[in-house]
This record gives structure tokens, C-alpha cells and sequence, in this order.
């Protein structure tokens, strides 16, 4: 690689740092944890407390996630999980042209006695999604992306919650 390329892409990598910085954009923080450890509680399959779990691993707070109830500073309790998409555009052939993916979470904080530290949450976050038929492939993939943006989204609002309440 010459001098001027290195140093062409040098200028690149500062200008788009700066375009980047100016915008206001920045890196989604991992949201500190106040306890010493947590419990989550929930059903076998649910989406949010595997999100819940990923966040704090890719944080570094593996060490912090209890393996029982009983050794845990705080137990978050997911009570309810569901996924709902509904029709919000048709064609004029009557065809579908657009959905909303609707994502609801509705979890509570506990101690280890099972008192409540704040009374139940409701999380409630919505995707649209344009639809093509000519395309369902793409259609599969991008409801998947959705949803699991929206579980991501619920688990940062859940985390963030118990670093308040602390």
C-alpha cells in the first residue's frame, strides 16, 4: 500500500468520524448493572428474558446472572409475552401491502422474597414492514429482524429500569 492511499484512507476514516460524531449518532451503551446479581424469571421460550440474558453476558456481567431465585439481589419476572401482526395497507387489487408487527412485554422487579420493588411494567414497541409478494423470501427474513429488534429494544428499556431503580 503507497504513502498517499494510507494516508488518503486515514483522512477518510477521520471525515466520516466527524460526520458521524456531529450528527449525534453513537453506539448504544450497554446499561450498567447496580446489583450484585439477578434472577430472571420466566416461562421456557421467552424471547425477552434470551435477550435479557445476551445483553448481560456481551456487557460482562455473566457473573452476575443467578442461577436461582434465592441467590439473586433482584428477580426480574417476566408475567407476559406476545407477538401480534396486523394488516395497516392494501392495495387497490385487495392485496397486503403493509403490516405492523406489535411486540408486548409486561414484567415486574422483585426481591429475593418476592416483594415488589416497583409494580408491573408493560413494555409496548411496534415495527412497520412493507410486504412484496414478489419477494416472500425477504418478507420471512425482515418480520425475524423486526421481532428481534423489538425484543432487544424491550430487554435495554427493562435493563435500563432496574439501573433507576437502584
Amino acid at each position: 500500500m503507497t504513502q498517499s492511499l494510507r494516508l488518503l484512507l486515514s483522512a477518510l476514516v477521520v471525515v466520516a468520524s466527524l460526520a458521524l460524531a456531529g450528527c449525534g449518532f453513537h453506539l448504544r451503551n450497554q446499561t450498567d448493572i447496580p446489583y450484585t446479581s439477578i434472577y430472571i424469571d420466566s416461562g421456557n421460550g421467552s424471547a425477552v428474558a434470551a435477550a435479557l440474558r445476551r445483553l448481560m453476558t456481551a456487557g460482562g456481567h455473566a457473573d452476575r446472572l443467578a442461577s436461582s431465585p434465592a441467590k439473586a439481589e433482584r428477580i426480574i419476572q417476566i408475567m407476559d409475552e406476545t407477538n401480534q401482526m396486523l394488516i395497516i395497507a392494501i392495495t387497490g387489487a385487495g392485496t397486503v401491502s403493509e403490516y405492523q408487527l406489535q411486540y408486548r412485554v409486561k414484567y415486574r422487579i422483585l426481591t429475593p422474597d418476592h416483594k415488589e420493588v416497583a409494580a408491573p411494567q408493560e413494555i409496548f414497541l411496534t415495527r412497520n414492514m412493507n410486504f412484496n409478494p414478489s419477494q416472500p423470501f425477504a418478507y420471512g427474513n425482515e418480520q425475524q429482524f423486526l421481532n428481534s429488534d423489538m425484543q432487544n429494544d424491550a430487554a435495554h428499556q427493562i435493563l435500563h429500569r432496574l439501573f433507576m431503580l437502584h
